[in-house]
């Protein structure tokens, strides 16, 4: 995981700057859990609340290390993942979802159901298990686009190459985007 600068949201989910939260309490000795566990705490939470922005039919987009989490005002809720393009929808039509992840002290595991792409300002998915596509209108595309560039910018390749743990057998179905 990258460094977090001052400004950034902090990563215990408390939704501060970093700096005026946890920094003090780390630069004193006084951080009750590691980045790591702060951060799978955070993702759980910003499920959770991104679902609930979808119940309220909020549009919302927020970044999260190498996630994307949005929401539609038609009640529509997504989990992104940027290095592979990978995707997991987390509500629709305002109703939440069963979220696919699995955690343990050192990874956390998400059971993607989709690849996404954004065409001419349309969301587009294929699903893994029929590889059917979609398009999706009315999505925050252009806000999609944007923070997927500044997470981008954020890790070196270097670190977004390291997000995906080596698979013993290929992915059966290679993301045409």
């Amino acid at each position: 995981m990258g460094k977090i600068g001052r400004n950034e949201q902090c990563f215990c989910g408390s939704g501060r700057k970093f700096k005026h939260c946890c920094l003090l309490k780390q630069q004193a000795g006084l951080v009750p859990r590691s980045l790591e566990q702060a951060f799978k705490v955070s993702l759980i939470h910003e499920i959770e609340l991104i679902q609930k922005a979808a119940f309220e039919g909020k549009q919302k987009v927020k970044e999260l290390g190498v996630f994307i989490l949005f929401s539609t005002v038609e009640g529509d809720a997504w989990l992104l993942e940027i290095t592979d393009s990978d995707g997991v929808q987390l509500a629709k039509a305002g109703m939440a979802l069963d979220v696919p992840i699995d955690q343990s002290p050192e990874t956390i595991e998400v059971n993607w159901s989709h690849i996404f792409a954004i065409h001419n300002r349309e969301f587009e998915i294929k699903a893994y298990a029929d590889r059917s596509v979609q398009m999706l209108a009315g999505y925050p595309t252009k806000e999609i686009h944007a923070a997927m560039k500044r997470i981008k910018k954020r890790f070196s390749a270097e670190q977004l190459g390291m997000v995906h743990m080596k698979q013993d057998k290929p992915n059966p179905i290679e993301p045409s985007v």
